[in-house]
């Protein structure tokens, strides 16, 4: 078993665990490898070991490595995990079946508008500023209802969930307080009628208590690929 197999096994069984432990099916919680800045013979070597959704940061890296597994037939599912700008949305919106970061309105008509027909609608979750930071992206919390709403009445967009970055913290209580925050804004978007499905939350540092959380979806890179290759 290569180190690729063997770290990732390892994640699957921290998410089995923390599941059990916090009484959720882990099932319900879905692994993206974050494949940013590692090859595609990396990605090859997790698609083997039945891994099928990959997250990417940054859109000139991906495009070669979703064209050369195009047709390796593993039936990847890609999602753009990166900072969103206008001049890059029309690829985004043709190679891409999520994006995660969509934080504005503009940018969520462009990706409507480019998303080719003949494609399934373009899944999306709203990046919220959960820790109200400055230097990140994403919406502020009290904006998100005006967004969501806007979002849904875009028919080549499917409303997801939300995503979030928190701020570091160094305990697992401190992590799980904007974890929380963040599954609050999930439970009263789904009570106003919303049809969410996917919080994403939770990295190789934190998904423990992304999980504890309610997350469904974890990001995890470097458990999995090891340390970001540095271009």
């Amino acid at each position: 078993m290569n180190n690729i197999a063997q770290r990732l096994q390892q994640v699957r069984e921290r998410i089995t665990q923390t599941a059990t432990k916090w009484q959720r099916n882990p099932a319900d919680i879905q692994l993206l490898a974050v494949s940013k800045t590692h090859p595609a013979t990396a990605i090859k070597s997790a698609a083997t070991q039945g891994q099928r959704c990959f997250g990417e940061n940054y859109l000139q890296d991906a495009l070669p490595k979703i064209e050369s597994l195009k047709n390796a037939g593993y039936d990847l599912e890609w999602h753009f995990i990166g900072a969103m700008q206008s001049n890059k949305t029309r690829p985004i919106a043709t190679h891409f079946d999520w994006v995660e970061t969509l934080s504005s309105l503009k940018h969520a008509q462009r990706l409507h508008q480019q998303r080719p027909p003949h494609l399934a609608p373009l899944n999306v979750c709203l990046q919220v500023n959960i820790s109200h930071e400055p230097q990140k992206s994403g919406i502020n919390p009290a904006e998100l209802e005006t967004l969501a709403s806007a979002v849904s009445q875009l028919p080549r967009l499917r409303l997801r969930g939300l995503m979030a970055l928190p701020a570091s913290a160094d305990t697992l209580e401190q992590q799980r307080l904007p974890f929380a925050r963040l599954f609050h804004l999930f439970t009263e978007l789904k009570s106003q009628g919303f049809a969410l499905d996917t919080l994403s939350m939770g990295m190789s540092a934190d998904l423990e208590a992304a999980i504890a959380e309610g997350a469904t979806q974890v990001r995890i890179g470097t458990a999995i690929f090891g340390p970001r290759i540095k271009k």
